[in-house]
């Protein structure tokens, strides 16, 4: 599920002792006063916090998806090493797994706002520095995977803030159409960066880092802009959430410091493990997600098999993004007219199809329509999977579960590749998309063996109540 989950602004002061205080009426959101009188809330291109926040995200993934097909052809022009080029991607999501269940637990002590505007900064800063040495020519391999691996730490500790930032700026009713129209604006960032990259590194091999850079800043500014308080708690008081993350936070022998980050950590996982739906859609996409990144690099090689050049690649991952973007499109409509469990079974055994009918036809733009078809039917998957967990994780808990599910779901997408390649090797690339069909199928009669578990997706969205948090870990956080 798959990819990414930081000014002052207005802030209505306290009443002093004797002032009159506004009602709740008074003091609400226009989306939060029409959701209290019943209506429905504004749409989401109105919400202006909305559109600063996606806006500057959007520029964000462009600028990353420029610069991340730079990187291989980078390290490719100047070594002409493939597996050196694989390095420089390792480093990267090896920099944001090791900060990712950080990010979460800081999500849930300290400004969320400091994290999303200092994170992208930090990446501007790296990414500008690349630049520089690039067009100086003083670049190496090891530099690029450390910068790499930088900018992949910065990353994972801003993905535990986005989630439980979102939900602070949109209404609990619109989560899953604001998740869906930011998987289809990543998408389409994708499928415009990708050729972006490559004509910019063209003109000159500094200048695609240089504009990554940028577009950094602008997702800073994007959070900078939003008016709405980012929590945890209220904005006014994100200063004191940090203060009381140093001194409130105390292990047993009654010491602050690190212990009480790495216990907000451990309760996040404990929290995961705790609920059904959590722990199931965890190992699930953890198995899902591996097997997605097998099939991806089989499928370069399948159409390279059936005769394909790098710009036919390109074409056919092109019409797979577009496909993402329908799905984006189609998602929000879907969850109105059918059940989310029945969105997730029928997405998979699609997807378990397209595995069969991809090995067998016989030419790269078919390969191309049926991966269209197959990702049209996995985005809405993706948005009802991640909707579902927002409305039932509570705030205070949300940036520790949020990166507890995260890291989960993206610790086994690193066997994929090297299991695809073993079954290529030992199968041919025909065989061993077969063989990744089984496993696929296996995950989608999973589904249908857990509906127990699966309970929560029976019932619609806008009815889905928070999860009760044990009474043991909610005096653990209080005491």
């Amino acid at each position: 599920m798959p990819h990414a989950e930081p000014q002052p602004t207005a802030v209505r002061e306290p009443a002093a002792p004797g002032e009159p205080t506004a009602s709740p009426e008074e003091a609400a959101s226009p989306e939060e006063a029409a959701s209290r009188e019943g209506a429905a809330p504004p749409s989401l291109w109105r919400n202006r916090d909305y559109m600063a926040w996606w806006t500057g995200n959007g520029l964000s993934v462009l600028g990353n998806s420029v610069s991340s097909i730079s990187y291989p052809l980078l390290v490719l022009a100047t070594t002409g090493s493939v597996a050196r080029a694989g390095v420089i991607t390792a480093a990267t999501m090896l920099g944001s797994l090791l900060t990712t269940l950080l990010g979460g637990a800081l999500a849930d002590r300290v400004s969320r706002r400091a994290i999303l505007l200092c994170s992208p900064l930090v990446q501007a800063l790296v990414l500008g520095t690349i630049a520089l040495l690039v067009r100086s020519g003083e670049v190496s391999v090891p530099l690029l995977a450390a910068a790499a691996a930088v900018s992949g730490m910065a990353s994972g500790l801003a993905m535990g803030a986005m989630t439980p930032a979102l939900r602070r700026i949109v209404p609990r009713e619109q989560v899953g159409a604001a998740t869906a129209q930011g998987l289809g604006r990543d998408m389409t960032a994708q499928l415009v960066g990708s050729p972006l990259g490559g004509l910019l590194f063209s003109v000159s091999r500094w200048f695609p880092f240089a504009a990554d850079a940028v577009s950094y800043l602008f997702a800073a500014l994007g959070v900078a802009l939003v008016r709405k308080p980012l929590g945890p708690g209220g904005e006014a008081g994100e200063a004191g959430e940090a203060d009381k993350g140093k001194k409130g936070k105390k292990d047993k022998d009654g010491k602050d410091g690190k212990h009480g980050l790495f216990a907000d950590m451990a309760a996040g996982l404990r929290l995961v493990r705790s609920h059904p739906y959590l722990r199931f859609t965890v190992v699930w996409g953890a198995l899902l997600n591996a097997v997605a990144q097998g099939f991806f690099l089989l499928f370069v090689a399948l159409v390279k098999h059936r005769g394909g050049g790098p710009a036919t690649v390109g074409l056919v991952n092109s019409m797979a993004l577009a496909g993402g973007v329908l799905g984006a499109i189609a998602g929000p409509l879907v969850l109105k007219r059918m059940r989310a469990r029945r969105v997730v079974i029928v997405a998979l055994w699609v997807f378990v199809e397209s595995f069969a009918v991809v090995a067998f036809v016989p030419e790269p733009w078919q390969i191309g329509c049926v991966l269209l078809v197959a990702m049209t039917t996995m985005v809405p998957l993706n948005v009802v999977l991640e909707s579902y967990e927002v409305r039932l994780v509570p705030d205070e808990y949300s940036g520790r579960v949020a990166a507890v599910t995260r890291f989960g779901m993206q610790a086994l997408q690193w066997t994929g590749p090297l299991a695809a390649g073993f079954l290529a090797d030992a199968f041919d690339v025909p065989g061993a998309i077969l063989a990744l069909m089984v496993v696929m199928a296996g995950l989608a009669v999973s589904l249908h063996l857990s509906r127990p578990t699966l309970a929560v997706l029976d019932r619609p969205l806008d009815e889905v109540e928070e999860m009760a948090v044990p009474e043991a870990e909610r005096r653990s956080r209080t005491r």
